[in-house]
């Protein structure tokens, strides 16, 4: 399994007023993904509401994402967990219905209590534990807190740990990370809005939320930058950086489903207690987007 390219964090699409999965969209999203060209999709991941998903749920759409992802490409799965115990097993899970890979976030509910032992103790188990490679996930948004660049460079020596997603779109701590990058660990950015920076220090790809509505786009930052073309790269970057910051940091998991409904694939309602955009975000959206959907 190569980590590189463009990655799809990919949304779980549920019916409106039920709040059930809508497993026919979801499908119908990932086969519009897959055609676009993506390198790989994130199932159960911040984007995809993974917090608010049952077991049961993150299972099915696993399942439903390995019958239309090829084995050629990258199918990680969401796997982190406030215990270590779920985390592994959910690992196992992730295994059995499909996965190529767990992404794992460290705990965070007990955030004072995450320093560097505890993390070192739970990553360490999850990782000799694991019947798949795991990938380190640091989004300090959410965690309210960040790996420790050391920690990631030992965890990086282990033979199951194979990458990690930064999340936090500083490029310095992107570089602590980079640290570590060798040929059996790899960096992925997951910020739309850096991706090209992300990539000139060193970076081998995103998992980049902006990708489900912009495919076009994120792929054009990507191949232009393998091909030497900086100048085609940076314009790219300049349009996509509004749709990062606006639509995903900004609006959330609500902005990006708005977004892939303004494009043509099914987004839907979130799940509360997320709520859907209002009438002015919805119109910002499509503002935003008006000059990319074809792009897209």
């Amino acid at each position: 399994m190569k980590l590189q390219g463009v990655i799809a964090p990919v949304i779980s699409t549920f019916e409106a007023g039920t709040e059930n999965i809508d497993i026919a969209s979801f499908i119908g999203n990932l086969n519009a993904h897959m055609q676009a060209g993506l390198h790989g999709v994130v199932v159960c991941g911040s984007t995809g509401e993974a917090a608010l998903l049952t077991e049961d749920e993150r299972r099915l759409l696993c399942e439903a994402a390995r019958g239309v992802v090829p084995r050629s490409k990258v199918l990680l799965m969401g796997a982190g967990a406030e215990s270590t115990r779920l985390t592994i097993r959910r690992c196992v899970e992730a295994k059995a219905a499909g996965a190529d890979g767990a992404l794992v976030v460290a705990p965070h509910y007990y955030s004072n209590a995450m320093n560097l032992e505890a993390l070192r103790v739970h990553y360490r188990a999850v990782a000799d534990e694991s019947p798949l490679p795991v990938v380190l996930y640091n989004i300090p948004k959410y965690m309210h807190f960040a790996l420790p660049a050391e920690l990631v460079a030992e965890l990086a020596k282990h033979t199951n740990v194979i990458g990690i997603k930064d999340s936090s779109g500083d490029i310095n701590m992107l570089k602590g990370f980079l640290a570590a990058q060798s040929d059996s660990f790899t960096v992925l950015t997951g910020n739309g809005g850096t991706f090209v920076p992300a990539l000139e220090a060193g970076a081998r790809g995103g998992i980049l939320a902006v990708s489900l509505f912009a495919p076009a786009l994120s792929l054009q930052m990507y191949d232009a930058f393998r091909s030497g073309d900086l100048a085609t790269a940076s314009e790219a970057q300049a349009t996509m950086k509004p749709l990062a910051v606006t639509i995903v940091a900004e609006l959330g998991v609500a902005g990006v489903k708005t977004a892939c409904d303004v494009v043509g694939l099914r987004g839907g309602p979130v799940r509360r207690p997320l709520v859907d955009l209002d009438e002015a975000a919805e119109q910002r959206v499509r503002e935003l987007l008006a000059g990319v959907v074809v792009a897209a």
